[in-house]
């Protein structure tokens, strides 16, 4: 999977990927942005809530016609310190519906460990590469 991210100025940035839709992203006025788009860390807790929620409408697949609300609120704790990454990442999960308490706690479970790979990347290597003018230069060693 490919994503393309171009600047617009300043802190703006706009993402599109394969399947042709895109996200504007800014950064606060603190970091120097005008706050016209969702900053890259809300992004990442709308990504995951939304990668387990989906994979939790299609564990309970056969419960959804009696499901009449799934809200799921994404909140991390961050480090103090730069880089001010997320430290913990609490997710409520708000659900209505005639669906036994034991059947949700399942597909949170097996979203989470076995089937969401938002949160199964979280902790993948990250790999970078400079293309400079055209040229691709070698990370210094």
């Amino acid at each position: 999977m490919k994503v393309s991210t171009t600047w617009h100025g300043k802190r703006a940035f706009t993402s599109e990927g394969p399947s042709g839709y895109s996200v504007g992203m800014d950064a606060t006025a603190a970091y120097g942005g005008d706050g016209k788009g969702m900053t890259p860390m809300e992004l990442l807790l709308a990504g995951l809530a939304g990668c387990i929620g989906i994979d939790i409408t299609m564990i309970l697949d056969r419960f959804l016609s009696d499901i009449t609300r799934i809200d799921i609120d994404a909140e991390g704790t961050r480090k103090e310190e730069m880089p001010k990454g997320f430290t913990a990442i609490d997710l409520t999960f708000h659900v209505d519906g005639d669906v036994p308490d034991y059947r949700v706690w399942k597909a949170i479970q097996m979203g989470k460990e076995k089937y969401c790979a938002v949160s199964d990347s979280l902790k993948a290597e990250i790999r970078m590469h400079l293309i400079l003018n055209g040229t691709e230069v070698p990370h210094p060693a």
